[in-house]
């Protein structure tokens, strides 16, 4: 369960080493924005060691590459495979081609350097008015697509919309965004609160990201990991009604009902999947309580 994704800048051996101490879910090693263009090589060649260091850590690790269309996109598919990380983000992807070039890509890296085929998955991240229209496209062109990351900040740009911490301007692509990835089957993220210093922005704009069905949200900042991660957890009352859900729903079987009434609501299928999926999402984070 990925409710926290940290971006680390691919840059800055300080934080790639300390990358697994901040609590969040899954690391992004950052190749594109955060490193200057003459600063690549060397990045890779920090990321290269990270990865090394890290393969005992229970952290999960993403690893965010330049675009397609650049010189530097091939290469930092050929340093990093051979790594495996969990998970390549490609960026800027626009449709579904571009993900089958680039999950081609992968492929003959892996069978280069003697990686088992299909090892690493994809998260594209979809920060163009055109990736946004074609989110559903992406989302179930190839097997290695597990998830897909809302960028808010090169979308507005392209939009030309005014960036807010509200989010006005970007809540069509955010539902636009889980309806795709829900439909195909995989996982859904948000994009990062940028303010670093509003905890109430992040904890607010993480709540309502949940509540809209992403699985989880991105994070520039360590300081957004705790609130982030709240937001997304499960409370004691949520674990406690599902279990009420699921008992219920369990007697009203054995009447021979389809549906039954618990604390002045209707209870049928839809409360009872996502009672499951409630459940099982908190004992996959080892929350205490959760069978029913």
């Amino acid at each position: 369960m990925r409710r926290s994704l940290l971006f680390i800048p691919g840059n800055n051996p300080g934080m790639l080493v300390s990358a697994d101490i901040h609590g969040a879910d899954a690391v992004i090693f950052d190749l594109e924005d955060a490193v200057a263009p003459n600063e690549k090589d060397a990045a890779r060649l920090l990321v290269r060691n990270a990865l090394r260091a890290m393969r005992d850590l229970r952290v999960e690790v993403v690893v965010r590459v330049n675009p397609l269309a650049t010189d530097d996109f091939r290469q930092d598919i050929a340093a990093i495979v051979p790594l495996q990380p969990s998970l390549i983000m490609p960026t800027k992807v626009a449709d579904a081609d571009e993900v089958a070039v680039i999950s081609r890509t992968v492929a003959d890296a892996e069978r280069v350097e003697g990686v088992p085929a299909g090892a690493i998955g994809l998260l594209p991240l979809l920060e163009t008015a055109l990736g946004i229209e074609n989110a559903f496209s992406i989302a179930g062109c190839d097997p290695r697509v597990k998830g897909i990351l809302l960028g808010a900040e090169d979308l507005s740009s392209d939009l030309q919309a005014v960036r807010s911490k509200q989010g006005q301007e970007i809540l069509y692509a955010r539902g636009r965004v889980v309806m795709a990835a829900r439909a195909a089957g995989i996982e859904v993220y948000d994009t990062p609160f940028t303010d670093v210093d509003d905890m109430e922005g992040v904890s607010a704009d993480a709540k309502l990201a949940r509540a809209l069905g992403f699985s989880g949200k991105a994070v520039i900042s360590p300081r957004h990991v705790a609130a982030v991660n709240a937001a997304f957890t499960p409370t004691e009352d949520e674990i406690v009604y599902a279990r009420e859900v699921l008992l219920a729903i369990r007697e009203a079987e054995r009447q021979g009902k389809g549906a039954v009434s618990l604390r002045g609501k209707m209870v049928d299928k839809p409360i009872v999947d996502r009672a499951r999926r409630l459940l099982d999402g908190a004992r996959s984070l080892g929350l205490e309580g959760t069978e029913p």
